[in-house]
């Protein structure tokens, strides 16, 4: 193996330079922050490869199913999904609701992690 190879899910330069970039004097825990960033890219990549192989094998909804079931979006992304989908089948009809408050308040709450 040449020193020029690398494997097809590592990170790009850019984006190892970035997660070093975010920690300041690497403690341990930066290190293993950044492994685990680094993990979880290379699981998104797999997991995009495969949506994307499966995508062009079937017309079926299977990879958006796969993906929601691998990366589940927080309780606060599917509120906020929800509220736009219900502006719009409100705007469907030609009813206009106010969600501007509610809005805000689901976008300062925190992500909570899984």
């Amino acid at each position: 193996m040449t020193q020029d190879y690398k494997h097809p899910i590592a990170p790009p330069e850019e984006v190892v330079q970035q997660w070093f970039a975010e920690q300041r004097g690497l403690s341990e825990a930066s290190r293993q922050q950044i492994a685990t960033r680094a993990a979880q890219w290379g699981a998104d990549q797999e997991l995009e490869a495969c949506c994307e192989w499966l995508g062009a094998r079937t017309s079926l909804i299977f990879p958006v199913e796969l993906r929601a079931a691998r990366r589940p979006k927080s309780e606060k992304q599917q509120a906020l999904e929800e509220l736009d989908g219900l502006e719009a089948n409100l705007a469907n009809y030609g009813m206009v609701f106010q969600t501007t408050n509610i809005r805000r308040a689901l976008e300062q709450l925190p992500e909570k992690d899984s």
